[in-house]
């Protein structure tokens, strides 16, 4: 009995200092429209239903088609113009919409 309270005083405390978890869900969301701005890793600006959304970059983007294929640097620079339908993919940090992916027409 006396072994059993220090062992489960011990498990307490560490349970009270290194177990608080904190917890975080992020939601991603899809918008769709026509670029109006683009300045790759600057400017993604889309016009919407509800009026021109500026988007800005997260770490890494993903740019896409619709079929899936995903772009190489090169081709992003040729096949991503002003005027074209797009769709992105962003999670809300504070005010900012961070764009994680792209897609593109095929």
């Amino acid at each position: 009995m006396k072994l059993l309270l220090p062992i489960a005083c011990a498990a307490f405390a560490a349970t009270s200092l290194f177990g608080q978890v904190t917890e975080t869900t992020t939601t991603t969301t899809t918008s769709n429209g026509t670029l109006t701005e683009y300045t790759p890793g600057t400017t993604f600006v889309i016009k919407e239903t509800t009026g021109p959304m500026k988007y800005t970059y997260g770490k890494t983007v993903t740019y896409v088609t619709k079929s899936g294929k995903v772009l190489k640097d090169d081709e992003v620079r040729t096949r991503v113009k002003l005027g074209s339908p797009v769709s992105v993919q962003y999670v809300r940090t504070g005010e900012d919409r961070v764009i994680s992916r792209v897609v593109i027409d095929d």
